[in-house]
């Protein structure tokens, strides 16, 4: 097949999009398709990656976080489309990405092949942004229930798809409520083999522990996450400072983004460590399976990915208790909290803490056996599902 992506929030400094479109160009090209993704960026350009390609549209920069680019240009997007004949188009955003492949139409009047239409659900905004700063005064129930016009809109948006993918059941659930069209479920997947092989570095954890000026008997937490409202970075250092008055602590951030210059005035006397971005992922294997839990914070993503690599690491992990973290969450190899109660994240964090490690990293190893599906497993299914869309019959 032939599959081009208008991937919307793709950026060369981005965060999960990035990386999973990045394992679908390498697995297209693994099993013989033909994938392309249409991106906003600084300039117009063509390059090959990963073997397929991906098509720059020149756009501006987001004004508030400039590693992101605005995709406006409807047009190019189209005659992208018309030139490439693609069996499936993926939308992959409610906004102008979804909206344009919403609105292509091919130029013939009677094309030979119909191309199939897949909306990629990669981000709940209401659970990005309003339910961030609302929720724990509203209520999850009251904040999407004040966005009646948007849910409107989505069931009309995705009306005009042929299927709307999300990457997890509790998402399909979700979405389904509400009455979008044709939600389906394909779980995401990992390089399980990467994180599985992962072995505790002593070195290295005292290493990472020293670098947050904590005493090197200090437990290590670890996060990785864009510095974005969204992450909830504030409610984990919150409940850091808590613990780490009553217990030697120490929390290493992997990740940067508009809130950066902020959570460092904020983490200065602090056991913290912003450690910036590591592209290095076999590195980021051994920090986790060297540390003691992973602490997350984001209630608003459709699936962990990072959270699913902590536990292919051994890491048992704390995460808020709605979202696509708490999707792979269980009692045997975490904590839970209310989402954006950084006491109760610091409660979480005691309780993973006085756990019998050894006992947590078996229970995390054997949630990723029977969780987590590979990078291969997923990709497997999603190109199945769009190739029985492709070979329907148009009804």
């Amino acid at each position: 097949m032939k599959i081009i992506d208008v991937a919307e929030f793709y950026a060369e400094r981005g965060g999960g999009v990035r990386t999973y479109i990045e394992q679908k160009l390498r697995a297209a090209s693994a099993q013989g398709h033909d994938m392309l993704i249409i991106a906003p960026g600084p300039e117009d350009r063509v390059e090959a990656r990963l073997g397929g390609r991906i098509v720059w549209i020149r756009s501006r920069p987001m004004p508030f976080d400039p590693r992101y680019y605005l995709l406006t240009r409807e047009r190019a997007v189209h005659e992208l489309i018309e030139r490439e004949a693609p069996d499936v188009i993926e939308g992959s955003s409610p906004w102008t990405g979804g909206v344009f492949v919403a609105r292509y139409r091919p130029r013939a009047a009677t094309p030979a092949k119909r191309a199939r239409k897949s909306f990629v659900f990669h981000q709940d905004p209401i659970a990005v942004y309003p339910q961030t700063l609302l929720g724990g005064w509203l209520g999850e129930g009251r904040v999407d229930g004040l966005f009646g016009p948007y849910w409107a809109y989505l069931r009309g948006l995705s009306r005009r798809f042929d299927v709307t993918v999300v990457s997890g059941y509790w998402l399909a659930e979700r979405l389904a409520r509400f009455g979008v069209h044709n939600p389906l479920a394909v779980p995401f997947g990992i390089d399980k083999s990467l994180f599985h092989a992962a072995q505790a570095d002593v070195g290295l954890r005292a290493e990472l522990i020293a670098r947050c000026v904590a005493p090197p008997n200090a437990k290590l937490l670890v996060s990785v996450s864009r510095h974005h409202p969204e992450k909830r970075l504030g409610t984990l250092l919150e409940a850091v400072q808590l613990v780490a008055a009553k217990q030697p602590l120490a929390w290493v951030v992997y990740g940067d983004g508009p809130l950066s210059d902020w959570l460092a005035r904020k983490a200065r006397g602090l056991p913290v460590h912003l450690a910036g971005v590591t592209r290095d992922r076999a590195f980021l294997a051994r920090v986790m399976a060297s540390a003691d839990g992973l602490l997350h914070g984001s209630a608003a993503e459709t699936y962990g990915l990072v959270v699913a690599e902590a536990l292919s690491a051994g890491l048992p992990i704390i995460v808020p208790n709605r979202g696509g973290a708490a999707d792979l969450a269980r009692p045997a190899h975490a904590e839970t909290y209310a989402a954006g109660d950084a006491r109760a994240c610091a409660s979480a964090i005691e309780r993973l803490l006085a756990r019998e490690h050894a006992g947590l990293r078996q229970a995390a190893l054997h949630a990723s056996d029977t969780l987590v599906r590979s990078q291969e497993a997923h990709f497997a299914d999603l190109f199945a599902r769009y190739a029985a869309l492709s070979e329907r019959e148009p009804g």
